[in-house]
């Protein structure tokens, strides 16, 4: 049978994905690449290679050893990294797309899950209840490829038939992977230092409002739209995708109802300016209608599971070492 192959397996979002996929269809017919081979869990439970995401004849090589018929391009560098190497950021992420849409219109896979991201949005942009619609002028590097690969994957798919699907990510928490390199990365970071310290720093405003959403509701979303039938997926840029919306001092007060001696500090940087730029919540009817999309956390039921798990790692992680 075909075979799925997710590039960037070792990411954040990548590497439950990869895990979740072969959950569902079986070890044996997802394969995991990256770049490297230091994700020791991808590369036990599965079929692993190097591929190079920038690198067309890397990709082709896997495709066609492992009969790939469907891509998940999960390969990326992220908003903060991305500002500190903004020529690197671009052609990582547009080089990659470029490579997976054409091997798509050269009828060579049939199946692309592309990410976007909330990043394609900017300070024109409406923040209150963004629609999917709407003024885009990002001002990260991380931005601008994401809102230029939504027009491409929007152009193969009319121009060439690609049957390529995404979602416009908020952030991302998990407690089984650290974060990359997104302005979104305090609110997975502040689960581990509350455990550990019981006290946080956060780089962003107490009353900074962001789009978030648990792990487990972005990986069956990304599912849900990947097996919902061709007819029913109306926008092939990219689909608005929420959950949950709340600022430092909300998940602060979360955290304490868990740890009441929890001590919550603010030195806004450079990421400041990237939040300040993105919405405050996000209009995600358009997915709820089209392809019936539903969260199931919000905050309170997130931040229980959240400090649960991770109590239950670092426990663990003690009486092993």
């Amino acid at each position: 049978m075909p075979k799925i192959l997710i590039i960037g397996a070792g990411g954040q979002i990548g590497s439950e994905l990869t895990l979740k996929l072969r959950d569902v269809h079986g070890p044996e017919r997802v394969v995991a690449a990256d770049i490297n081979d230091k994700n020791t869990d991808l590369v036990n439970s599965g079929i692993f290679e190097i591929v190079d995401a920038q690198d067309y004849e890397s990709i082709l090589n896997c495709v066609k050893k492992h009969d790939i018929d469907t891509i998940y391009l999960m390969a990326a560098m992220l908003s903060a990294t991305g500002e500190k190497f903004p020529v690197k950021a671009w052609d990582l992420n547009m080089d990659s797309l470029f490579h997976v849409l054409n091997l798509a219109k050269d009828n060579i896979i049939k199946h692309i899950f592309w990410p976007s991201s909330i990043a394609v949005f900017g300070p024109t942009t409406p923040s209150k209840r963004t629609p999917q619609h709407t003024i885009m002028e990002p001002t990260t590097v991380y931005g601008i490829t994401k809102q230029v690969g939504e027009r491409w994957c929007e152009y193969y798919h009319n121009k060439y038939g690609v049957d390529v699907r995404s979602l416009r990510y908020p952030g991302i928490i998990s407690w089984k992977t650290m974060p990359g390199g997104g302005t979104t990365d305090y609110a997975v970071e502040i689960y581990h230092k509350a455990i550990l310290d019981k006290r946080y720093t956060s780089f962003l405003s107490k009353d900074t409002e962001l789009p978030m959403m648990f792990m487990e509701d972005a990986i069956r979303a990304t599912l849900d739209i990947m097996e919902a039938p061709a007819e029913t997926i109306k926008i092939r840029s990219s689909y608005n995708l929420s959950a949950i919306s709340f600022t430092p001092s909300e998940i602060s007060e979360a955290i304490k109802k868990h740890i009441s001696d929890f001590d919550m500090s603010y030195a806004p940087d450079f990421r400041q300016a990237i939040a300040d730029s993105w919405p405050s919540s996000i209009d995600d009817s358009s997915a709820r209608t089209d392809w019936n999309w539903a969260h199931h956390f919000d905050l309170e039921k997130m931040t229980a599971e959240m400090i649960t798990r991770l109590s239950e790692k670092y426990k663990h992680s003690k009486i092993n070492s």
